[in-house]
């Protein structure tokens, strides 16, 4: 493959690149010093700011694609012998999954992606709901926030009352060069999110839009919520390993974002994770400390691996949605 692991940047202030997929560490790695204690934060904007109340709406181009290979699921947000209190005519109480293709003018092969959807999302229609992208991480395809529980974790905390019910999309990267070579990231912003927005009922504006991703797709959640700011008000990036093409952009894109929108920016690593991915935060993180943009940054204990990642589904989804909820009545 001419383009392998070895172009995955992530000491921008080094020069150093990052083989970054999500293999297991080796055990026994010292925790990185001189860094925010888990639970620590910086000042952040809250659902009053000018992020929440004055949106962008998005003006990207309706794609010419078309969806293809439809199949639906349904969630189990419980256990199997755990009481459920459905809501009279709601077929999916938990909400359900679809799994598609969008054929793509961009790339080479259609476009996987996954639509969760919120629970009686047929039912209640006169209901929109803000949606969250969330990107795999390399090596891995779109089914992986499926695997690690996201639709579950939503649908428990959607029917519990504790955030607000959204439209999760998983869309699947299969190259793993730079965003300059690797059309994915245009893909998602021209053919994917016009389409979710078109054939979904979608909060189709930025204040309702965010995106995150793990370790690769970390890197992706990054890229896009700084450069396509207009389109994302808040993104995650969960063991980030950045592009190494993006260093020299980042100061560029921070000083253009106006700062009533400034979006809201949400980073962590398990403290065993890879030094490299540890130094690539950190510096993220100073970074964004020198600007003075808010943001949060936590060390967790855990490795670049999936049982990190599914550890914390649940209070990424928190995060993500907490604007979300501050908006019901």
């Amino acid at each position: 493959m001419k383009h392998n692991l070895r172009n995955i940047g992530l000491a921008w202030m080094t020069g150093l690149i990052l083989a970054a997929c999500a293999a297991s560490p080796t055990p026994g790695s010292t925790p990185v010093s001189g860094v925010a204690a888990p639970g620590s934060t910086t000042q952040q904007p809250t659902a009053s700011s000018p992020i929440a109340n004055n949106p962008i709406p998005s003006a990207t181009p309706q794609p010419a694609a078309t969806p293809s290979s439809v199949a639906t699921r349904p969630v189990q947000a419980t256990p199997e012998d755990a009481e459920v209190t459905e809501p009279a005519d709601c077929e999916h109480p938990a909400g359900h999954m679809v799994i598609a293709s969008l054929e793509s003018s961009l790339l080479n092969k259609p476009l996987d992606y996954r639509v969760y959807l919120p629970p009686c999302y047929e039912e209640q229609t006169g209901e929109r709901y803000p949606v969250l992208y969330l990107v795999h991480g390399q090596s891995y395809n779109d089914d992986q926030w499926d695997r690690l529980g996201a639709d579950e974790a939503a649908g428990r905390l959607i029917t519990a009352g504790e955030i607000a019910p959204l439209i999760l999309v998983m869309p699947r990267d299969r190259v793993w060069s730079q965003p300059d070579e690797d059309m994915f990231g245009r893909a998602v912003v021209e053919e994917l999110i016009p389409f979710i927005d078109e054939h979904y009922r979608t909060l189709a504006d930025r204040s309702h839009r965010a995106v995150g991703g793990l370790s690769r797709g970390a890197g992706w959640a990054v890229h896009l919520g700084l450069s396509q700011w207009k389109l994302f008000s808040a993104f995650g990036a969960h063991s980030p390993a950045t592009f190494w093409s993006d260093a020299l952009q980042f100061r560029t894109w921070l000083k253009e974002i106006p700062t009533g929108l400034l979006p809201r920016i949400y980073v962590d690593a398990g403290d065993h994770d890879r030094p490299e991915i540890l130094d690539a935060a950190k510096r993220f993180v100073a970074l964004l400390a020198q600007f003075g943009i808010p943001h949060e940054w936590y060390l967790f204990p855990g490795y670049h691996d999936e049982a990190y990642w599914s550890a914390h589904v649940e209070k990424y989804l928190r995060w993500y949605a907490s604007p979300w909820g501050e908006e019901l009545p």
